[in-house]
């Protein structure tokens, strides 16, 4: 039952409980979903998610008092900001925090696709060395990469490509005024003129099957592609094709449509790598993501605002 002399946060699932439950605890309820009735819906004033359950239109509605929904992660198209939005809810996510480790990963993705990284070490372990020598393979030398989305961790991609020497192009929504590279409002267009294709666009509805067979067919026998976005972003049928059919040469991934069942299809493909959704997946990182969390709520329920408001949400009010 419900401290109703305290303001409760409903938790969609495990957050991060080293981080975001146990301080939370100490001014405020905790309140797991399936605890949730008429009896205990009008404490809840925050929701905590990762994005395990949805925070739809009908869960606001069920709290009469619901004021925030802390997101942990930058995507959160899991919560339906727009319904927060007609309903004067605050939505934030954490940004900035995870821009460094997601954009590592990325490289380690991009170097391990083209470099057949996993495929060697298993030539090792296998015993095939003894046999003769690891086959010759691709390059990341005279390729562009064309980076989809560029947000924070494109930005942070694309510097990191800068180093290793290697031309860069983007397709977004829009040009970036602060951004001098080549700019393509076509993503067809990109794919096209590059060699690998790094997609870092959020999920959702806008999004959804954005890189389809067209663009896979346009990026080319030599093309590799890079999904460290959402899995949604990708036509995980026309990817699984492309790979099979060598339409294009490989790709990385590091997100599913329907994580964590990932299609045994691409199981027996020797020219894709595949990661567990660990772009930002290291102890330091998921703490600075927990504790953003922890002090959105704070930060809201003390009246000086939340700290890191999504795009749709009335922040600040007018």
């Amino acid at each position: 039952m419900t401290d109703q002399a305290r303001p409760a946060v409903l938790l969609t699932g495990p957050v991060m409980e080293e981080v975001v439950e146990r301080q939370l605890a100490v001014r405020f309820d905790l309140l797991p979903l399936d605890a949730l009735s008429d009896a205990t819906a009008g404490a809840v004033r925050a929701i905590a998610t990762r994005g395990k359950g949805r925070v739809d239109e009908a869960l606001m509605a069920r709290l009469p008092n619901l004021q925030i929904v802390a997101n942990f992660g930058v995507g959160y198209d899991t919560v339906d900001a727009a319904a927060a939005a007609r309903r004067g809810v605050i939505v934030t996510n954490t940004p900035d925090v995870l821009n460094e480790e997601v954009a590592d990963l990325t490289l380690g993705l991009l170097l391990a696709t083209i470099r057949q990284i996993p495929q060697a070490d298993r030539f090792v372990r296998d015993g095939n060395w003894l046999k003769g020598a690891y086959p010759l393979g691709p390059t990341l030398r005279e390729r562009t990469v064309g980076i989809v989305g560029m947000g924070r961790i494109g930005k942070a991609i694309a510097r990191r490509l800068e180093a290793f020497a290697v031309p860069v192009a983007y397709h977004s929504r829009r040009q970036q005024p602060d951004v001098d590279l080549p700019y393509y409002a076509s993503l067809l267009d990109m794919a096209r003129e590059v060699s690998v294709l790094v997609v870092i666009v959020p999920g959702g509805a806008a999004t959804r099957h954005l890189v389809n067979a067209d663009v896979l067919a346009a990026l080319g026998p030599d093309g590799i592609l890079i999904n460290v976005a959402r899995g949604t972003v990708v036509d995980e049928a026309a990817l699984l094709e492309a790979l099979k059919s060598r339409t294009i040469l490989a790709a990385g991934l590091d997100v599913f449509e329907k994580e964590p069942h990932v299609p045994e299809a691409f199981f027996g493909l020797d020219n894709v790598v595949l990661l567990p959704h660990v772009g930002s997946s290291t102890h330091h990182t998921r703490a600075a993501m927990g504790q953003l969390v922890v002090d959105n709520i704070a930060s809201f329920m003390d009246g000086k605002g939340p700290l890191t408001p999504v795009a749709e949400t009335p922040w600040p009010k007018a």
